[in-house]
């Protein structure tokens, strides 16, 4: 397989979307939040919202490691655009490390037509312990370890550039949504027929 471009990644310059779409990313340590902010804006935002998470696509989908030119790349920004172009809303979330999705993300940022907003849930590894520990589903808490969750940390892997908003620890869940919500003006559109 190609660790330089996966099977399905975009080249710069094709557009995605349109000007009526928006597309929010949401990035993040494991167990800093992202699953959740994305049903939250999605339980907001009512029809025609798409949730592209990188967990479902990577492990559920592929069943692939995370690595540096893996299909799920290409599987990813492929989704998100497909959806985009179909007239959804995306919440595209994940741990997305730069060093593995940076150029991709890049690229998807860079082409969609409408509104794109980024966040990084910046929680440090000791709340990130915590709120793992707060999970309901057994099966998960064996299977991630606290040595997994470290192993799997990367303090602050912010995108360059700056196009990112950085969240804390100190933002609930209902004010990461909210905040989310405006910026995008996604709480000022009409949910759509699907």
């Amino acid at each position: 397989m190609s660790t330089v471009n996966p099977p399905g990644l975009c080249t710069a310059g094709t557009p995605a979307g349109s000007a009526e779409t928006r597309l929010v990313v949401v990035r993040g340590n494991s167990a800093s939040g992202k699953s959740s902010v994305a049903a939250g804006i999605r339980d907001r935002s009512g029809q025609g919202l798409a949730v592209v998470a990188q967990d479902n696509l990577r492990t559920t989908v592929l069943r692939e490691r995370d690595r540096p030119g893996g299909a799920n790349i290409g599987l990813i920004d492929t989704v998100a655009r497909y959806a985009l172009d179909a007239g959804y809303h995306v919440v595209l979330e994940g741990i997305l490390y730069t060093d593995h999705y940076g150029e991709m993300l890049r690229r998807l940022i860079g082409d969609h037509r409408g509104v794109t907003r980024c966040y990084y849930l910046d929680i440090p590894i000791d709340e990130t312990l915590v709120r793992h520990a707060s999970k309901a589903d057994p099966a998960l808490l064996a299977a991630v370890t606290e040595r997994d969750l470290r192993d799997w940390y990367h303090e602050h892997d912010v995108l360059p550039g700056g196009v990112e908003t950085v969240i804390g620890s100190d933002s609930s869940l209902h004010d990461t949504v909210d905040r989310i919500m405006r910026d995008t003006a996604l709480s000022e559109l009409s949910p759509r027929d699907a």
